[in-house]
């Protein structure tokens, strides 16, 4: 339960950042020393790339996070904590960018890095890359732990 839980208060703080930016940062962007609150429309993926491909995405997206979603409720009891919160926070913001995709037609970003040349993103992106960290770290550490 509290992983549906995770995915769930992901999905709001994603909503909400974004309609907070919609609504502040369109006509007031707010530069600051480490981060930047700047609106941009993202008809793309990660760093810009495949533009305008909007049913491509959506039909992706449903693909991932199906398959995520069924993975996870199957070995839900027998995987490791670590992969269940990351499973939850990949699926919460891949559903979160994928709510923008289906009902705008774009992605909301607005935070920026102001002291390195990044691109523009949004809470859904940071969970994704949170989880896609866990994962990484359960492959790094925790699968060394099952060796011995």
């Amino acid at each position: 339960m509290i992983y549906a839980l995770l995915i769930i208060i992901g999905i709001v703080l994603d909503r909400l950042s974004k309609n907070y930016a919609v609504n502040n940062f369109i006509n007031n962007p707010i530069d600051g020393p480490i981060i930047n609150l700047t609106y941009v429309e993202n008809r793309g993926a990660a760093f810009g790339i495949l533009q305008d491909k909007r049913a491509f995405f959506i039909l992706l997206t449903l693909a991932i996070v199906g398959f995520l979603l069924y993975y996870f409720i199957k070995n839900l009891k027998t995987n490791p904590k670590i992969l269940n919160y990351a499973f939850a926070l990949i699926i919460s913001g891949a559903l979160g960018n994928f709510y923008d995709r289906l009902f705008q037609g774009y992605v909301v970003d607005f935070i920026e890095f102001a002291f390195i040349n990044f691109p523009v993103f949004n809470i859904a992106d940071i969970l994704v890359s949170t989880g896609c960290f866990l994962i990484i770290i359960y492959v790094v550490f925790e699968n060394k732990e099952e060796e011995k």
